[in-house]
């Protein structure tokens, strides 16, 4: 008998998710993570690198709540967004009978969670316009604790309608907790869905410094929701969730000053995704999809081939679930610049 038999049949079987860094590449240019460009620099303090970290640090779930303009009762800091993911699938739901509900093409990682912990995934797809199948939400609620809806969408890029949000939590009153994950928000801050936090106990709203905060490699993610599902997610969590130099540094990245960087940096990132939109829509055969994040998705006449040698020549993106079309990450405008010269390139040789 080899080791992996004594493994749960579960993970055995499971097809683990294909992240940026697991699936590799060699090259200069990396546009395939929906990364920062920016590389900023911070303080770290190593005095108190000998004793544990606060399970929910009180200056970075403050600075955090003033950012977000909520109390700070209804914030819970966890190990990126993809933690709380895996906190609220682990508080709300049953083993082998509970189910969550997500709505493809999104996210992979609502399924793999759910799927570790034997939890059981309905997906009801998004409309031709990649908005929300209300109707068919409707009549799939049936087991569903946990509804997950990405706006703006990864890997569309579009935001989802927020009236069809709002419905989602009228239907799901009582039944269900609808996620609103808004991990790409702070590239357009008035689509949030945080002012509905008052009027809805059910809603629950993931956040990150890994995108427009240029902290990806920090591994800092925040939950918002009201107080009674916080005090639930505190239950499950572990005991250190937040290493002490992540929360000098997230603070640090929430101070007037990191506001003001982040600021600037979104609207420089805002600059280069209008450029390459704008330059790669004057391509023949290209669609472009209008994108609120710091990525687009675009749509190619042969994706599998230009991909390929974009990835031979160190240009690394991204292959979408959607036939013909590759997401790229916003870079620095150098970066734009190479790739929308090697992408017209080569499709000129066609």
């Amino acid at each position: 008998m080899t080791v992996s038999k004594l493994a749960r049949k579960t993970v055995r079987e499971l097809t683990p998710y294909q992240s940026a860094r697991r699936l590799g590449g060699s090259g200069d240019i990396w546009l395939n993570a929906n990364e920062s460009p920016f590389a900023n620099e911070y303080n770290i303090k190593c005095n108190r690198l000998n004793r544990y970290s606060t399970c929910q640090p009180e200056e970075l779930i403050q600075a955090y709540a003033d950012y977000a303009n909520v109390k700070k009762e209804q914030v819970l800091t966890s190990r990126g967004a993809d933690e709380g993911i895996e906190l609220l699938i682990r508080t709300f739901c049953e083993p082998n009978q509970d189910s969550i509900l997500y709505c493809p093409p999104t996210y992979g990682m609502y399924a793999i969670s759910a799927e570790t912990f034997d939890i059981n995934t309905k997906t009801v797809p998004l409309t031709a316009e990649w908005q929300l199948d209300i109707a068919t939400i409707r009549d799939n609620l049936d087991t569903v604790k946990l509804i997950f809806v990405c706006s703006p969408n990864n890997p569309t890029g579009n935001l989802i309608n927020r009236q069809d949000i709002e419905a989602l939590l009228d239907m799901a009153t009582g039944k269900a907790l609808v996620v609103v994950d808004e991990a790409y928000i702070d590239f357009c801050p008035e689509a949030s869905t945080v002012d509905l936090l008052g009027q809805y106990p059910n809603l629950v709203i993931l956040r990150t410094l890994s995108k427009a905060f240029a902290l990806a490699g920090l591994r800092c993610g925040f939950t918002l929701a009201n107080p009674e599902i916080i005090e639930l997610l505190l239950k499950v969590i572990a005991p250190y969730p937040v290493p002490v130099p992540v929360t000098d540094i997230a603070v640090q990245a929430l101070s007037p000053a990191g506001l003001a960087k982040t600021k600037f940096q979104v609207l420089d990132l805002s600059a280069n995704r209008a450029y390459l939109q704008a330059g790669l829509g004057m391509l023949d055969g290209v669609t472009v999809y209008d994108g609120y994040g710091n990525y687009l998705l675009v749509k190619f006449p042969d994706a599998d081939a230009l991909f390929g040698s974009l990835w031979e020549h160190g240009i690394i993106l991204r292959r979408s679930p959607i036939e013909n079309c590759i997401r790229i990450s916003i870079g620095n405008r150098d970066e734009c610049e190479k790739t929308l010269a090697f992408i017209r390139e080569q499709l000129n040789q066609n």
